[in-house]
């Protein structure tokens, strides 16, 4: 009698579970599965010829490798995330600590949460046209630097690698180190408070006490940041798109593997598309692997 009780309960866990298994299989399983079938099929427009699909094994992959072009994009990602997520964490880390920290009873805390998670909020596309505009030939931000005095004739933002490619990065870090913020004064404020009134008590520094017990005991929730961060930093690609009109310009210094990605979908090159995503979903494993592996998190308490 109380197996059948039990069991008439358990349905009901399952039923409960039965729309994100649906919505999971629709919208994710499928489309990995069909994204990987593509990917060992020839499959493309040829002016207005459709050509395939015919099965080519392995081909899209070895033209990725041996195009090299593959490398550039994976290298350009790379610098644009390692730009981004530095800065942001550590002023997460600085505008956490301050925030949690009972002793320094700041006034407005509320307010200022509001303020720094509210570019979160804005669309990518909304923050790079206003980016595009402040910072173009004859834009605000030359207008000024030249009544200043600071140049004598407009500089090219979006033209030099390094200033295209610290735009990007800083709208990143703008957009998302309001949310990191959040996370980690959550994280933060789960400590047990006694571990901070002992180390006060035995006369710690509030840089002793950061380093030696917040930041240890942050470790899960940091670790939770930089794989997220960087599995958004590897799919980055709206800001750049449209701050520099899709070319990855100035010599494809900010085309990143999404937008590379996004290329051969718009030329409806679902071969080559699907084996660009299979291999940015392999590099996403891999790195969030190592992070997993390099931070410790995988030991386990004996």
């Amino acid at each position: 009698m109380k197996k059948s009780k039990a069991v008439r309960y358990n349905k009901w866990g399952y039923i409960f579970l039965l729309p994100f298994i649906i919505v999971y299989v629709v919208f994710q399983f499928i489309p990995m599965v069909t994204t990987i079938y593509n990917s060992f099929y020839e499959n493309y427009m040829s002016g207005l010829t459709q050509i395939g699909p015919n099965f080519v094994g392995l081909e899209n992959y070895q033209k990725l490798f041996t195009g090299g072009d593959i490398w550039v994009y994976a290298k350009n990602t790379m610098v644009l995330w390692i730009m981004c997520f530095i800065p942001q964490i550590f002023l997460s880390l600085l505008l956490g600590a301050w925030f949690s920290d009972t002793r320094l009873k700041l006034k407005g805390q509320r307010f200022f949460k509001t303020v720094i998670y509210m570019p979160n909020l804005i669309m990518a596309s909304a923050f790079s046209m206003l980016f595009f505009t402040l910072f173009s030939d004859g834009g605000p931000i030359n207008s000024l630097l030249m009544q200043i005095g600071f140049i004598s004739e407009p500089y090219k933002f979006l033209s030099n690698t390094g200033s295209a490619r610290g735009l990007i990065a800083f709208m990143n870090c703008l957009m998302w180190f309001g949310n990191t913020t959040i996370l980690l004064m959550a994280g933060m404020m789960g400590i047990d408070t006694s571990l901070f009134e002992a180390a006060e008590v035995d006369g710690a520094t509030s840089t002793q006490v950061f380093f030696k017990i917040t930041l240890p005991l942050l470790r899960p929730i940091l670790v939770y940041v930089m794989i997220t961060s960087l599995i958004g930093g590897l799919q980055l690609f709206d800001v750049p798109q449209i701050l520099t009109n899709g070319t990855g310009d100035p010599m494809r210094s900010t085309m990143t593997l999404i937008m590379f990605l996004n290329k051969h979908l718009f030329s409806k090159n679902y071969g080559m598309a699907g084996a660009v995503s299979v291999l940015l979903f392999i590099i996403t494993a891999i790195l969030s692997l190592i992070v997993f592996k390099v931070t410790g998190n995988d030991k386990r308490k004996g």
